[in-house]
Order: structure tokens, then sequence, then C-alpha cells
């Protein structure tokens, strides 16, 4: 088998495409045949260093494939099944990997596999965002950040399937049209507006209840601006650096503002939350409750050009490389 993997932390070009032996499952795992890998920004973090991990190390969290071989005791699973997963351990960059059955799901028929990659961390991500971090209610206006990305075209078009109105931020000029596509009642372009001053006007100065933050560093503080009284700043990713130290006393006391940090680790920790995020994210595509292209596929010996596109913000919406 081939896998990615990082001897040492730094940029895209520390990437390394490996010949490893394939060993077999043991107990409670399965050996899967990746069809298709997720690309998502928290790999980079993982490459870079910002998120620890021992060295040499695989990389990669979400993939999709077809289980070629089964542990002793594995009784839920069997060869043949189209499963995907997208969580730890790392490993997803592989043409083969081995996988707990506890963080496995199967796919229904009715999704394709090179779809079904693109629906787990970000599909997940926003499950727990709307339905678990904050319950959104109908009628309400909320905050996205990065709408025209990956996440955001989930986002965006569930939050509207909800009854909310999504205002949704850009960083550039020609995401503007992919944010409208993507379902945002109102879209700005952080680069050039001040959008804590766009969302007052918008909500007539009262702000909103919640803001959904995966940029960080660039946008936190007029994020904090945006909320309403007992509103809840949602911090989810920091694809533009980490935070700064935050002063309670300072940014959240004056409107009594809650501030939470989830992960998909946090709801999908038992099986029976994992299998309620899987239900919910595939129910909704196959009702067509949200729509989802692809942007790009990268062929596996292109990885270090899709790290470098990753974080260049080439990569308007979800993007898959293919084993």
């Amino acid at each position: 088998m081939k896998a990615v993997i990082i001897s040492k932390n730094g940029g895209p070009e520390v990437l390394e495409i490996k010949d490893i032996k394939l060993e077999n499952p043991k107990s409670g795992e399965v050996l899967i045949r990746n069809k298709a890998i997720g690309l998502n920004y928290i790999d980079t973090y993982h490459r870079s260093g910002l998120y620890p991990v021992n060295l040499p190390s695989n990389i990669g969290i979400e993939g999709a494939g077809i289980i070629e071989k089964v542990g002793s005791d594995v009784v839920d699973f069997k060869i043949g099944d189209r499963v995907a997963y997208a969580s730890m351990p790392l490993g997803s960059y592989a043409t083969h990997r081995i996988f707990p059955t506890k963080k496995l799901v199967k796919v229904p028929d009715e999704i394709d596999l090179e779809n079904v990659v693109t629906l787990m961390t970000k599909g997940f991500t926003v499950f727990y965002l709307l339905h678990k971090t904050y319950k959104v209610k109908s009628g309400e206006i909320i905050l996205f950040h990065a709408a025209a990305g990956g996440v955001g075209q989930i986002f965006c078009q569930w939050a509207k399937s909800l009854g909310c109105k999504v205002i949704g931020t850009v960083g550039s000029d020609e995401k503007i049209n992919t944010a409208k596509e993507n379902g945002c009642e109102y879209v700005i372009n952080y680069s050039k507006e001040n959008f804590a001053e766009k969302v007052k006007e918008i909500t007539k100065g009262i702000g909103v209840p919640v803001v959904y933050d995966g940029v960080g560093k660039k946008t936190f503080d007029q994020s904090i601006e945006c909320l309403s009284v007992r509103g809840m700043m949602v911090s989810f990713g920091n694809a533009s650096g980490p935070l700064d130290p935050c002063n309670v006393t300072k940014s959240l006391a004056p409107k009594g503002l809650y501030l939470t940090r989830p992960s998909i680790a946090h709801y999908t920790s038992s099986k029976e939350e994992l299998n309620e995020a899987a239900s919910k994210v595939f129910d909704m595509f196959i009702k067509k409750k949200f729509t989802l292209k692809v942007f790009k596929k990268y062929q596996f010996n292109e990885i270090i050009n899709a790290h470098k596109d990753l974080e260049n913000r080439k990569i308007l919406g979800p993007a898959i490389i293919i084993p």
C-alpha cells in the first residue's frame, strides 16, 4: 500500500508518499480500500504542527471505501460493505488502511463514495453546529464566516432549510456569488468592509444571537461585536491562525456572552452519537435539503499541490483526493 507520511512539521513539502507494509485487521478492526479521501483544513494543522502529533505520522482523518478484510470478532460489518469515517486515528491519506469499527459508518446505496467523503467532516460539523452547539430557530438571523468554503456550502443551505437567514462573509469578491448560491441572504466581503458594522446595519443594531467562526484570528474580535446580548460565539476553527488569549472581562462580560470551541469529537464520542450524526446528514443529502458539488479532485501524487491550494484559499468548496 501507499501512504502519505510526515517525518517533520512544516509546509506542504514535508508530505511524502511512501510504500508501507499492509497489516491484517485485529480485533474490532477492518481493512478498507480507500476510494476517496477528504481534504480538510485540519490536515494542515497536523502537518504544520499547530495540532501536535507524534512523528513520523500518517495524516488525514476522512475517507470512504470498501471493506476488504475484517477482524476475527467483527459482526456488524462484512467484506464488501461501503463505509466512511471522519475521525482519529490519522491515516486516511493512503490507498488502504486499518480502521476501528466503533468509529465507522455504513454508506447508503443512494450516496456515491466520492460525495460521502465530503459529507463526513463537513456535514457532521454542520449538524452539530446547527443542532447541538447552538440550536437555531426559524426566523433567526445568524452569522457564518467563510460562506463560500466547503463547510459553508453545506451550512448555508441547511440553515436556510431550517428557516434561518444567513449573513455570510467571504474573503474576496470572486466568492460572493458562490456564497449567494449556497443560500446566504446577505454576503459581506470582510477584506473590504467592516462586517461588524454591516451586521449591526442588517439587524438594526440588535446583533445576531450566534456567530459561527471557522476563520479565527482575523475575524474573532469583530465577531464579538456582532453578537446580541447573551449571544454565543462558536469558534470551531482557525484557518487564519490561532486565536490570541481571550480577555473574558473585556470581550464577554459587557453583553453576557457565551464562548465555545467545539469539534466533531465532542459530538461523536459514542457510537450512538456517531450514528445519529451520520443518519441526519445522509438523510438531509438524500432528501436534497442541500446539494453538494465537489470543487476539485486531486490525484494521490498531487497531495503537495492540494495542500498549497488549500492554504492559499484557492479551493471554493469541497475537494477530495483519489488514491
